[in-house]
This record gives C-alpha cells, sequence and structure tokens, in this order.
C-alpha cells in the first residue's frame, strides 16, 4: 500500500482521525493535483487547475493537527469531485 492510499485510507475513516497533520493534507491534496495558495492569516487555497476546483482550509496553528470539521469536509469534497 502506497504512502498516498494509507493516507486517503487513514482521512476516511471512521470515526474521523483527530491526529490527521497539516502535512499529510497537503501532500495528499497535492497528489490530487492541488497546489497550495496562501491567503490572508492562516486561510491557504487548494487550487486544482485542470479541474478548476479550490478548496480552502486553515493551516492550524500552533499545533499541526487539523480539527475534525476540517477533515469531514475535505473528504466530502474529494467524494463528490472524484478524487475518492
Amino acid at each position: 500500500m502506497s504512502k498516498h492510499e494509507k493516507l486517503i485510507e487513514k482521512l476516511c475513516r471512521k470515526p474521523s482521525p483527530t491526529d490527521f497533520t497539516w502535512d499529510e493534507m497537503v501532500s495528499l491534496l497535492k497528489h490530487f493535483g492541488f497546489e497550495v495558495c496562501k491567503n490572508s492569516g492562516s486561510r491557504r487555497r487548494f487550487r486544482n487547475e485542470k479541474r478548476d476546483l479550490n478548496v480552502f482550509l486553515h493551516e492550524p496553528h500552533p499545533h499541526h493537527t487539523i480539527k475534525v470539521c476540517y477533515i469531514r469536509q475535505t473528504v466530502e469534497f474529494l467524494k463528490e469531485n472524484g478524487f475518492i
């Protein structure tokens, strides 16, 4: 099983993981063709040019784990758009 397959499995776990890190999310979204674009403050836009899609997430600080509500939102977005 590849690194990204393991991340997808972890992301889609039920209940949603509480230990999914920002770096893991960035790696996974880059794998799906998204680029990170810096917005104001800690808000980040992930842009997929090929499919004209955007995902907006807040980069967590000072801790690097992503809140469960953002994980659920991202899973729903990825499923709706056929990435997972």
